[in-house]
């Protein structure tokens, strides 16, 4: 196998402090690759400005000015951490032998990168960046991200355990998932879905090199929501055995309500609220608010609008 042209996409909000130690530990890491023949020397890094506030374009250009192993994208607008990577793989799709996804923050440890290659030259068209452990986690965040993991098992989806979205693609198992064509997007299942050979590299993960969390308890949990939604329609079928369940508790609470009526242990029109509000309120709201989900997911995919748009691309 030749020597692979990698390229490291890097989707990017308002990371204009940790850009600069990011891209410095990136050319230490890739200018080590290069020099033992890992890696072509035609690689690259594209750093995907999802729609920042603050500096963070002038930083990619400033590094692009510097160093041409640098690309930029900038997205017109925010359009998400993965319609920014979607963005990021497309343009170089063509270009590559195989891409590396990896957050801003580095986190994740870019030393894993060489385990990756190793796993892509034996043959592996996705490599997984796994987590070895959630040690440095809080007890609520460790506890609901094995909860997310087991919920979407149970729902059907395939997905890895403790990976999020550090991962190696080779070029045909990236343009498989640029083939893809729904709206609604959630990487961590979609890759899975493809069906090539694939591998695992365990690895710690560290802090964030600077900046804040892009990532607060409340887009967690829409981050959830969305993952749920967008693989499986258990969901849906959930909704009936519940209201099957509901059914039976409605009929138990019937015989209290009529028992009770017959001991005169209630005032006029208490049984009649008090089964209305068990058997028909609690469930409606539920079922409504579901399958307005998926029924939003549709109105989106009918759209088909575009995933992102490029304002400017420095390559």
């Amino acid at each position: 196998m030749t020597t692979p042209r990698l390229f490291i996409v890097i989707p990017c909000y308002n990371e204009q402090e940790a850009l600069p130690i990011t891209a410095q530990r990136l050319v230490k890491l890739t200018d080590d690759m290069i020099g033992k023949s890992i890696i072509s020397p035609e690689s690259r890094i594209v750093l995907v400005d999802d729609g920042s506030r603050d500096d963070t374009w002038r930083v990619i250009a400033g590094l692009h000015a510097q160093d041409p192993r640098f690309e930029g994208v900038k997205l017109a607008h925010n359009a998400g951490h993965m319609n920014a990577l979607w963005a990021g793989m497309t343009l170089c799709a063509e270009r590559c032998d195989c891409v590396i996804t990896i957050d801003a923050d580095l986190q994740d440890d870019i030393n894993a990168m060489v385990a990756f290659l190793e796993e892509y030259r034996k043959g592996a068209d996705v490599v997984y960046g796994v987590r070895g452990s959630r040690k440095k986690d809080t007890f609520f965040k460790r506890a609901t991200a094995q909860g997310f993991y087991k919920m979407m098992n149970a729902m059907g989806a395939e997905l890895v355990y403790n990976h999020a979205d550090y991962r190696l693609l080779s070029r045909r198992a990236l343009q498989a998932l640029l083939s893809f064509g729904e709206v609604n997007m959630f990487l961590r299942g979609m890759v899975p879905m493809l069906g090539f050979r694939t591998a695992q590299v365990s690895y710690e993960r560290g802090e964030r090199v600077a900046g804040e969390s892009k990532y607060p308890l409340k887009k967690m949990l829409a981050f959830a929501m969305e993952g749920v939604t967008s693989l499986s329609n258990k969901p849906i079928r959930y909704v009936l055995l519940l209201g099957v369940l509901c059914a039976l508790l409605g009929v138990a609470m019937g015989v209290y309500v009529l028992v009770s009526l017959f001991k005169g242990h209630t005032v006029r029109g208490w049984a009649s609220t008090m089964m209305s509000i068990w058997l028909l309120g609690g469930l409606q709201l539920i079922a409504l608010g579901l399958i307005g989900e998926y029924i939003g997911k549709i109105y989106m995919e009918t759209k088909r609008r575009p995933k992102f748009i490029l304002e400017e691309h420095l390559k």
